[in-house]
């Protein structure tokens, strides 16, 4: 197991069970929102995501069997305040385990749909934004040549950049007039082709 980022703090998933628990679009998104509105009842969470409250009552019962939400005390029944036991969770990137490999591709998966999902709803709605945040979005790609250790130091980089608005999402006192929830997506990989298409797996420029 890797340490724990001090500002990153992260509950670690690595049963099949628990994997395959979170692998479901309302539990991802219920976990945004405790991580992003702070502790939520049921009724409250239902009404952010227009679910039912006895839909995000189940679904927040079985994040808790895994320790990644837990009750806040006080209130009865779906009134009762909901939080995320850590603020990122650690699902396994490289493992000898079929079984959680499998399950572990599951969660990434829905995170991914999830991902472009919102994608798809900014595109749609940004005409109706303010100017300003129109232009402050960013939609768009860079394809580089880097090795392996290249990219996962620019992926620390970017993270060190990242980390310091985090503080902002625990404490509201700190979020500057304006703010907004903004998604910021971490995505880089090696570009795979078409299938058919001849693959260039050059490491070294020509």
């Amino acid at each position: 197991m890797k340490d724990e980022h001090p500002s990153r703090p992260a509950v670690r998933v690595t049963d099949p069970k628990a994997l395959r628990a979170l692998a479901h679009p309302i539990r991802l998104s219920l976990m945004g929102l405790l991580r992003t509105e702070g502790p939520l009842t049921a009724t409250k969470a239902a009404a952010l995501l227009g679910e039912s409250s006895a839909s995000t009552s189940f679904h927040l019962r079985q994040l808790a069997k895994y320790g990644l939400v837990e009750e806040t005390g006080g209130g009865q029944g779906r009134e009762r305040p909901w939080r995320a036991t850590k603020l990122f969770t650690d699902v396994p990137v490289i493992t000898n385990d079929p079984k959680v490999a499998a399950a572990s591709a599951l969660v990434r998966g829905v995170v991914a749909e999830n991902y472009f999902a919102s994608v798809r709803r900014w595109l749609a709605e940004r005409d109706e934004e303010p100017e300003e945040w129109q232009r402050a979005a960013q939609f768009g790609d860079t394809m580089i040549y880097v090795t392996a250790e290249e990219l996962a130091e620019l992926g620390h980089q970017v993270e060190e950049l990242v980390d310091q608005y985090l503080d902002r999402l625990t404490d509201p006192g700190r979020r500057p007039e304006g703010a907004r929830l903004v998604s910021f997506l971490h995505v880089a990989h090696p570009y795979l082709r078409a299938p058919g298409a001849a693959e260039d797996r050059t490491e070294t420029a020509p």
